[in-house]
């Protein structure tokens, strides 16, 4: 009997009903609890030679590269996806998703390209259990900014802190966590980079400012411009997205 961190390649192949042909050369992780709205969505994008083989997953062709997309909500979430495909031979892995501001310099509006993550998501110690951060690849990071000031993309680069316990953020954790220089917080990224290094692959995070809580700012204090803000920035990051994921970039030495 295997359990599941006894599975090999073949059994989460078997599992995912996917043939070699089928695997995703780059996949975007997602964070974000709007399930229906971004799986219809990609749906749309990743619609040439299309499977859907799990309930919060999209595989498909974009520009000629097979990508696939989930929708994630938190480590344990992005574990899910991001192990299975990890191990069957995915090389790139992209977290997309929003994060809380720790720094008065980032803005509404600005692409927080995640250079590195600290792990207190509960996940990613497990994989790199002797590791208290953990970085994105190099090229992924020098790409996405080429990409952006090609296309005049506000950007800012940083770490972000990888937290389970959105909730429980205070006034006095949130301004130690910006005296520690990180950049934002999320739920996701940390978990996603560890999964990536612990099969040798490559990621990148590439996140959206949601709520400025440095500053005071919630999710129930946004404004309908500030959303409309968010909303022009997602549209932007999709595309970095798409772009690293079908663009042959090497790895780092």
């Amino acid at each position: 009997m295997k359990l599941y961190g006894d599975f090999n390649r073949e059994d989460w192949m078997q599992a995912l009903k996917l043939s070699k042909e089928e695997i995703p050369e780059a996949f975007i992780l997602h964070g974000e609890w709007e399930h229906q709205e971004n799986i219809a969505l990609w749906k749309r994008i990743l619609s040439d030679g299309q499977s859907l083989p799990e309930w919060n997953t999209v595989i498909g062709k974009y520009q000629g590269t097979r990508v696939g997309f989930s929708n994630v909500f938190g480590g344990p979430s992005a574990a899910i996806s991001a192990h299975k495909f990890g191990i069957i031979g995915t090389e790139k892995f992209i977290q997309t998703g929003y994060f809380g501001g720790l720094s008065h310099d980032v803005q509404y509006g600005d692409i927080l390209i995640v250079t590195s993550a600290y792990m207190e998501d509960g996940v990613s110690q497990w994989y790199l259990p002797k590791n208290t951060q953990v970085y994105a690849d190099q090229k992924l990071v020098e790409d996405a900014i080429e990409f952006c000031e090609a296309k005049g993309y506000r950007y800012v680069t940083g770490s972000v802190m990888s937290t389970s316990a959105m909730y429980m953020e205070t006034t006095d954790i949130v301004k130690s966590w910006s005296e520690d220089g990180h950049i934002g917080v999320d739920m996701e990224t940390a978990t996603t980079f560890a999964i990536a290094k612990y099969f040798n692959r490559r990621a990148i995070g590439l996140l959206n400012l949601s709520d400025h809580i440095i500053q005071g700012d919630t999710f129930y204090t946004t404004t309908q411009k500030t959303r409309d803000v968010m909303d022009e920035t997602d549209e932007k990051i999709r595309a970095l997205a798409l772009h690293l994921a079908s663009n042959n970039v090497n790895a780092s030495v």
